[in-house]
């Protein structure tokens, strides 16, 4: 994948803002696409939206809410902060003009609370990064109609002043599946995964890779640990040391600490980073990274409201808008895992394939899915309930 890239200077630019700052980001160590906030802008049907409640750039200021400090490791909201950074870049904010909140997103309370004061501030966009902020950013919304509330991942949103943002992370889950099969030796591979079953986001990024180790390994088994939470240092590198102990000699994660790639390198094995890409903490280990480049959905949605053209719609972006890709390939991977990866790109950029494609078997023995058919968007983002066929639950 040939991408346009701007390298978005990570050194803390707004640093002052954020909690628990130290300067352990004091080098750039990341790169953030702005392909679909440019998709947005130049091509495609325009946004219809109402004029008349444009916010002059110079007025608007952002609040972001997130379930850690993003100066801790390369996780979740690390990226999505690579991704305020990169939109703060593109529009020509200034610092005073983001204000950020470390807020436990399982705290109702204090979710409540971090918004009444984002609103108190001045701020008249608000970004919920986190599942369980959901219903609190919903009612917060209600109350507060003149302010812009965007929720990433979950389901919620009123097409009003309320939307939900989330993307296609399956086709890169599918990708990386392709990596992980063409390059374990033990047909082993570890998944530690925030949430269980009932939980679409994190079950269907398992199934997406699922699918892709099957591509290239059918006697590979992709065996998954569970912690129940979406932000848990202690439970993510127990459940690591589980896998490692059981010989996974590849470990992929849908967890925000990166234990299981740091993990994988002390073990001598390799490991598919998420959120950002790890292989500057873990050189030897990491085949490749699921990135999300969250600076293209950022751009625009703020954009959006400085120009009056916001409609509030939900966005769900894939690998054509440059939301979600996999990062280079490390040269020790097996050789013709590229060539892989290439052709399986192809055909997911010109939509021939679709990773949720026919019939699928889960782990229980039923059918999902039916012969030239594909997943809608709908099920994909709330119905995948079920564990594809090569997944063993470890309790």
């Amino acid at each position: 994948m040939k991408k346009k890239i701007l390298m978005i200077v990570a050194g803390m630019l707004l640093c002052s803002n954020l909690f628990g700052c130290g300067t352990g980001l004091s080098e750039p160590d990341d790169y953030v696409t702005n392909e679909g906030y440019k998709s947005v802008q130049e091509g495609g049907e325009v946004s219809q939206g109402d004029p008349s409640k444009a916010i002059p750039v110079e007025e608007i200021k952002v609040g972001v809410l997130y379930i850690s400090d993003p100066v801790e490791g390369s996780g979740y909201s690390y990226t999505h902060d690579l991704g305020i950074q990169g939109m703060q870049s593109n529009l020509g904010l200034s610092d005073a003009q983001i204000e950020r909140k470390i807020v436990d997103d399982s705290d109702k309370d204090a979710t409540q609370k971090a918004i009444e004061e984002f609103v108190a501030d001045g701020c008249n966009v608000i970004f919920a990064t986190s599942w369980g902020y959901m219903e609190t950013t919903a009612e917060m919304a209600e109350k507060y109609p003149d302010i812009y509330f965007s929720h990433g991942t979950g389901y919620m949103s009123n097409g009003k002043n309320f939307n939900n943002y989330f993307g296609r992370i399956y086709q890169a889950r599918y990708l990386s599946g392709i990596v992980a099969g063409m390059n374990t030796k033990t047909n082993k591979i570890g998944y530690v995964a925030a949430q269980d079953s009932s939980n679409s986001e994190v079950t269907g990024g398992i199934d997406a890779f699922a699918i892709g180790v099957e591509a290239v390994n059918p006697d590979a088994k992709i065996y998954v640990v569970v912690t129940n939470s979406w932000y848990d240092p202690q439970k993510e590198e127990a459940g690591a040391k589980k896998l490692l102990d059981m010989g996974c000699d590849v470990m992929a994660q849908h967890c925000d600490t990166p234990f299981p790639m740091t993990l994988a390198q002390e073990y001598g094995v390799y490991g598919i980073g998420y959120n950002s890409d790890m292989k500057k903490e873990v050189p030897k280990a990491c085949l490749c990274s699921v990135i999300w480049n969250w600076s293209a959905y950022y751009t625009s949605a703020v954009d959006s409201i400085i120009s009056g053209t916001w409609n509030g719609k939900n966005y769900y972006g894939g690998m054509n808008e440059g939301l979600v890709e996999i990062t280079e390939l490390a040269s020790f991977c097996k050789d013709g895992t590229q060539d892989k990866v290439s052709e399986a790109t192809e055909l997911i950029l010109s939509g021939t394939y679709n990773v949720f494609d026919g019939e699928l078997k889960t782990n229980t023995g039923e059918i999902i899915g039916k012969e030239g058919q594909t997943l809608d968007d709908a099920t994909i983002t709330g119905g995948i309930n079920w564990y594809y066929q090569n997944v063993v639950v470890v309790e």
